[in-house]
């Protein structure tokens, strides 16, 4: 797995290197609006090209499931690519943005990887072989429970909206018990800093595989647990998680699920 590890670190390292290209010229960016907030620019485009051509270097039997271009291939391996989680914020100039890959093998997480251009740094982990910074063994806080803990989160948006009401009870719930609520905008980066210890926990509706693909697995790595949400099914197809030590995400769990209103908002 190390020699797949180091493809997926030299493909969003160039791809975090081409977004920086593009970051800070808002009036120079092509911006096109997918949806009620959802972006995409050339910047993503440019980046997730330059990801799959060196992950195709090497591989090129190997299959593709990339924010931008979809599903391409058939294989047991499976690359899934975030080439700028945090569009919004890049628009802006806002510098809290990433570059994630994640790597499936015949259906399970295997390899993780998060760049986080601005600052340089790189989140990777091997399933069974732990997770680190830059080279630096990491591991999850050791926050046993929801006071003093500093909590992740992400507003629910396109399809989640439906969640909005629930989720402003439990943005109100935790804030009411937590040290603080942080909603940074990248989800990939929110993951990576709880499998790092600088946030004790996270929750969000509605994210995409491609943004928690190679957090989650960081995570796990790192001694954390991941779980999801809601009660129909697993968190990578839903994209409803909560993510924390293993404390503090079973109080989460606990305090966010299951909530009976929560049905009704489905239908």
């Amino acid at each position: 797995m190390q020699a797949l590890l180091n493809t997926a670190v030299e493909a969003v390292r160039k791809g975090g290197d081409t977004t920086l290209r593009y970051f800070g010229r808002p009036g120079g960016l092509e911006i096109v609006r997918k949806s009620q907030n959802e972006y995409v620019t050339q910047a993503d485009h440019a980046s997730e090209q330059i990801i799959i051509e060196t992950i195709h270097q090497r591989y090129p039997e190997h299959a593709i499931l990339a924010e931008e271009s979809g599903g391409t291939g058939s294989s047991d391996f499976e690359w899934i690519i975030d080439p700028l989680d945090g569009t919004t914020n890049f628009i802006h100039g806002f510098p809290v943005f990433a570059v994630s890959v994640g790597l499936r093998v015949k259906g399970r997480l295997e390899v993780g990887v998060v760049y986080d251009p601005t600052r340089q740094e790189m989140f990777t982990a091997i399933r069974g072989q732990g997770a680190q910074l830059d080279g630096r063994r990491i591991r999850v806080s050791g926050r046993k429970t929801l006071d003093g803990a500093l909590i992740g989160t992400g507003f629910p948006y396109r399809a989640s909206r439906k969640w909005m009401s629930e989720y402003l009870e439990m943005f109100q719930d935790v804030m009411q018990q937590a040290a603080g609520v942080r909603r940074p905008g990248a989800a990939a980066l929110d993951l990576s800093y709880v499998a790092a210890g600088r946030l004790d926990g996270f929750w969000e509706f509605g994210l995409q595989i491609w943004d928690i693909a190679a957090g989650v697995l960081l995570i796990r790595e790192a001694g954390g647990l991941v779980s999801n949400l809601t009660d129909d099914g697993d968190y990578l197809e839903t994209g409803n998680l909560i993510a924390g030590t293993p404390k503090v995400h079973k109080e989460l769990e606990r305090m966010l699920r299951p909530r009976p209103s929560q049905e009704a908002g489905q239908g």
